[in-house]
């Protein structure tokens, strides 16, 4: 059962990739020309974390699990996964240790340690608003 729960997770991280990679898209193309870079940042970030909730808030049930304990893993798993793609994307394109750290200092409006944070507590968050946990 953990290693269809672990599996069915990580299917649910790569649609939040996805998401991610298309709200990075709506900021630099509409929220950026529109609203300026401080802006677009902070409201980039409110999107996608609320976005990570309501995938995960909508996916829980498919998960199949109501254990905190699990939710917390999952959320963490989510974290790693995260923060594993964003560095080996970054140093792909051939971004910095420096560069890629400067996203996590709040610097111009930049909330995706928040962002982060989200990630991580999502499954169990999705499971307090549906009563399960």
């Amino acid at each position: 059962m953990l290693l269809t729960v672990a599996v069915k997770a990580f299917v649910i991280w790569v649609g939040i990739l996805v998401l991610a990679v298309a709200n990075g898209v709506l900021r630099e193309s509409v929220f950026v020309p529109n609203f300026g870079s401080w802006s677009a940042l902070v409201l980039s970030g409110l999107l996608l974390s609320a976005l990570i909730v309501g995938v995960a808030y909508f996916s829980l049930p498919w998960l199949n699990t109501r254990s905190p304990r699990v939710l917390c893993i999952i959320g963490i798993g989510w974290l790693l996964l995260t923060l594993g793609f964003e560095f080996s994307f970054g140093f792909w394109q051939g971004k910095s240790l420096n560069d890629l750290f400067a996203a996590y200092t709040f610097k111009d409006g930049n909330i995706w340690p928040v962002v982060l944070t989200v990630t991580a507590a999502a499954p169990y968050i999705a499971g307090k608003l549906r009563g399960w946990v």
